[in-house]
């Protein structure tokens, strides 16, 4: 299914099947680990209606996707019946071109389609600094339970590792326009 067309050649459309090997190559190329196996789970997810994945597409060239999830298996939101966008990723090559705006914009109206809300998880290192930025300007607030590792709220002064799976969880209410 095609979700958006635009007119700089950025089409905004469902994950198929061949997009599992260019995704591994392409993130391969950039050296970020995303085995075959995460696509082809998601591909599988997609197939059983049990995840949405959208992908972008910038002249035939893979740039990016997103998934959703109906509601969160894990965090402050699970079992709360309100979508997860999980996953979200940009190619390097790709990134500063409005490409991830445009789907979020996607996967928001997407969610909006099953709820008035939509959460998120971010990591807490640097690297993901951006995509901090971009969730606060888009609307997204920090839920207020702190620090998640491994799927456990922290307490105070516990011990962790500042790697992907030290994460904030954030909360949008989409019936609420922000500027981005």
């Amino acid at each position: 299914m095609i979700y958006f067309k635009g007119n700089n050649h950025l089409i905004i459309r469902s994950m198929i099947e061949s997009d599992i090997n260019q995704f591994v190559d392409a993130f391969a190329k950039q050296q970020w680990d995303k085995p075959y196996e995460l696509y082809r789970s998601y591909y599988n997810q997609q197939s059983n209606k049990e995840r949405i994945i959208i992908v972008a597409e910038v002249q035939n060239k893979l740039a990016g996707y997103v998934t959703l999830l109906d509601q969160a298996d894990t965090g402050p939101f699970a079992e709360k019946d309100i979508p997860e966008i999980v996953d979200f990723n940009v190619l390097i090559n790709f990134q500063k071109r409005g490409i991830g705006s445009k789907l979020m914009d996607v996967i928001e109206a997407l969610a909006k389609e099953k709820s008035n809300f939509v959460s998120l998880a971010v990591g807490i290192n640097r690297s993901y600094g951006t995509a901090q930025r971009m969730y606060v300007k888009r609307g997204y607030i920090p839920d207020g339970t702190g620090a998640w590792y491994n799927g456990v709220s922290l307490e105070p002064y516990a011990l962790c590792a500042n790697d992907d799976d030290l994460l904030l969880y954030f909360l949008k209410n989409l019936t609420i326009n922000v500027n981005v």
